[in-house]
């Protein structure tokens, strides 16, 4: 490793990637949801409907534990996507918070033409680097996060919120950070979709 890291440097990087993430935030991610479905979805819903496409057999409580909330506040989520349609509730047993949800086709569009739009809005941002640029970055921000992460005693209990970027060849496994939530190590009940 060349040179010391410095408190200047470190300070430098991190306010760099706090501008960084919030501008992936506002631009990337709530901007392309308005363009989508104006005011009638929030970020959190998104995320759920999210994790619903993405596992199998997901109840209320997987919800709350993904969403890092507590069961009602994520039951008042997924009854208001239920009462927009965009997500189906079976009770199991006659008890919301174990309900298995599942995405409605109205849903399913809605998340086809938010990745669409997003995928555009994004390859406009990007087009200024070349494709190994981004392949490079990518690779030191998911060593950054996992070098971050693995400072915390129980490394495991750091939700790296990948929410709606789950990728099935997640580098945070092989980096040795931690487990992934979608793959149901973090939750016995969750079950990815693509690894079943």
């Amino acid at each position: 490793m060349d040179g010391k890291i410095t408190p200047e440097l470190t300070h430098g990087f991190l306010a760099s990637a706090r501008v960084f993430a919030k501008a992936v935030r506002d631009v990337c991610e709530a901007e392309v949801l308005r363009e989508v479905v104006g005011d009638k979805l929030t970020f959190v819903q998104l995320k759920v409907l999210y994790l619903v496409a993405q596992t199998d057999e997901v109840t209320v409580g997987d919800a709350a534990t993904f969403l890092g909330v507590t069961s009602p506040a994520a039951s008042k989520t997924v009854e208001k996507l239920v009462r927009r349609r965009l997500l189906r509730r079976v009770d199991i047993q006659g008890d919301r918070r174990t309900a298995a949800l599942s995405l409605t086709e109205a849903s399913r569009r809605l998340l086809e033409t938010y990745e669409t739009k997003r995928n555009e809005k994004a390859a406009k941002i990007f087009e200024q680097f070349s494709p190994d640029e981004l392949k490079h970055t990518t690779e030191l921000l998911d060593r950054l996060a996992a070098g971050i992460a693995s400072e915390r005693e129980k490394q495991d209990e750091v939700c790296l919120q990948c929410e709606i970027y789950f990728r099935n060849d997640c580098r945070f496994g092989a980096l040795g950070c931690r487990t992934c939530f979608y793959l149901g190590c973090q939750h016995p009940i969750v079950r990815s979709k693509s690894s079943a």
